[in-house]
């Protein structure tokens, strides 16, 4: 079955980003648990930034599941990707990440790589580039398997990294790298300038997606775009996903509201 989630981010440096929620962990957790949704996911600003003891009773008390972590903060905070040309920062990057998968894996959530792939940068070799990468979630997504849950690597769209934007892109460089335990992030927002016919694009590579976000053309809230949802949800249907569902949009015009059209939506076409 398909589940709902919605967004939580606790890193005060990405508070102009797409999440839903904001700042107040349990505040957040209890308003998605009293609107429906199945799970939240986390943005944390390190692996230690919460105590696994108290996120294990918010989950317990909200009966809410932790539907993957972020690990953009790394980036953001540290200025840290699996790209750059500077060995150190790689290994700093792995070493990042490998926390986050850690502390995800206790409530059997991957972590997600979406900012910290980064980019090839100016003069910078292309190949090599994405070399750097493939070592890294070989690396990375060997430590998810140890910790018995899976890696997530999201496809950006040209505006946010020249790497991969493409799921197609994305499922290339699995195969040619031999990447074990990495799937793919569906990202409806990125797909949406990047793919010609999304539906069809998810019917092809749906065996490769382990996550997707829930995100109109404008980044707020399904139904605030010009998205055409109903083919979208029949091939996610159609692919026998059974995944999260996650809302990562702007909370627009508030937090309470995007929350709520999100739930909406998501009922309207996978319940």
């Amino acid at each position: 079955m398909i589940k709902s989630a919605v967004t939580i981010a606790l890193v005060p440096q990405i508070k102009s980003g797409p999440w839903i929620f904001w700042e107040d962990l349990e505040q957040s957790m209890e308003k998605a648990a009293a609107m429906g949704f199945d799970g939240i996911e986390l943005f944390t600003p390190s692996a230690d930034a919460i105590d696994p003891n108290q996120l294990k009773e918010l989950v317990q008390k909200y009966k809410l599941q932790i539907a993957a972590v972020g690990t953009g903060a790394g980036k953001v905070i540290h200025g840290l990707t699996l790209s750059d040309p500077d060995p150190k920062i790689r290994e700093k990057a792995i070493s990042f990440i490998s926390e986050m998968i850690s502390f995800g894996a206790k409530f059997g959530a991957p972590a997600i790589i979406g900012s910290m792939q980064g980019n090839v940068q100016p003069n910078a070799n292309r190949e090599e580039a994405l070399t750097w990468l493939a070592e890294g979630l070989e690396i990375l997504g060997q430590k998810a398997k140890e910790a018995s849950t899976f890696l997530i690597y999201e496809p950006l769209n040209q505006y946010e990294t020249n790497l991969i934007n493409t799921l197609g892109g994305g499922r290339d460089f699995i195969e040619n790298h031999r990447l074990d335990n990495v799937k793919l992030l569906a990202d409806l927002f990125h797909m949406n300038i990047e793919e010609g016919s999304i539906d069809q694009v998810i019917r092809e590579y749906g065996a490769y997606i382990g996550h997707i976000h829930f995100a109109d053309s404008n980044r707020k809230p399904i139904g605030m775009g010009h998205t055409d949802m109903p083919p979208i949800a029949k091939a996610i249907l159609e692919i026998n996903y059974s995944g999260f569902v996650s809302a990562e949009a702007f909370p627009f015009p508030n937090s309470e509201i995007a929350a709520e059209s999100t739930i909406q939506a998501f009922r309207k076409y996978f319940r």
